[in-house]
């Protein structure tokens, strides 16, 4: 009987093999000798013929079973053998990516507001009026300022900071030059161009004065060196680029009741 071969991919078949068979069927013909047989082959089925008719056979051949496929095809996902592809972030670990970089936006976002966001109108509205400043006991730095300089705009933000810093031990003062009240103040500190800052001892008494765009670190030595109480700035006269004093002429608004 012809025994199966089961083939995975296609319908079972059948491998025939010829095989002699050991009994000689007699077969009587009249043209032949009574004394004359003849041979012949009979037709067999088996899955694995003999050694000589050995065909392509499917043992080497090995079906995984369903879960080590799911096994092997979710390691396949996640990494490759060559070290092409890595593995998969999961849902946590893209949740804390995107919590980290809404916090590191928003501190970016924060930080430059306090470097650019301050404006002159921010510092004179947080500036201690001058006569009190002279009275008070504190050294004092005053500022001549006007709002259409574009060096004082780009100077607040580092105002700010040094403010900010010795705000409880120095006296910081806006005086706007295009308020006519401090004409005299003008005359007696000498402003010719702006910003000017002129550093007061405790008594009022100017020690020193810097004008225009200078680095931030001559403001703040000089500011030390007032909250210190020494005797001498270190940058007694030190002038950067600066804005024409003479421009507030077209720029004048009389406000007396104004300290700025």
């Amino acid at each position: 009987m012809a025994r199966v071969a089961s083939n995975p991919l296609s319908l079972p078949r059948f491998r025939p093999y010829f095989q002699v068979s050991d009994t000689a069927l007699v077969f009587k013909s009249p043209s032949l000798s009574p004394y004359r047989t003849r041979k012949f082959q009979s037709i067999a089925c088996q899955t694995n013929p003999l050694p000589t008719q050995t065909q392509p056979s499917d043992e080497g051949k090995v079906l995984a079973e369903p879960d080590s496929v799911d096994d092997s095809t979710s390691e396949a996902t996640n990494s490759f053998v060559g070290g092409e592809f890595s593995e998969f972030p999961n849902k946590n670990i893209n949740r804390r990516i995107a919590i980290g970089s809404t916090l590191a936006a928003v501190g970016l976002f924060m930080s430059s507001r306090l470097d650019f966001g301050v404006s002159l109108k921010d510092l004179s509205a947080a500036a201690v009026p001058y006569e009190e400043a002279l009275s008070n006991g504190k050294p004092t730095v005053v500022e001549f300022y006007a709002d259409w300089c574009e060096v004082c705009r780009e100077l607040a933000p580092d105002i700010y900071k040094i403010e900010q810093q010795y705000r409880d031990r120095v006296n910081f003062v806006m005086l706007n030059v295009d308020n006519t009240k401090w004409e005299q103040e003008l005359d007696e500190f000498g402003v010719e161009g702006i910003p000017h800052f002129a550093f007061l001892d405790k008594d009022g008494n100017e020690e020193g004065n810097v004008v225009g765009r200078l680095p931030r670190k001559y403001l703040q030595e000089n500011v030390d060196a007032l909250a210190r109480g020494e005797a001498s700035v270190p940058h007694a006269r030190v002038v950067g680029q600066y804005s024409s004093a003479e421009s507030r002429k077209v720029h004048q608004v009389v406000d007396p009741r104004s300290h700025v």
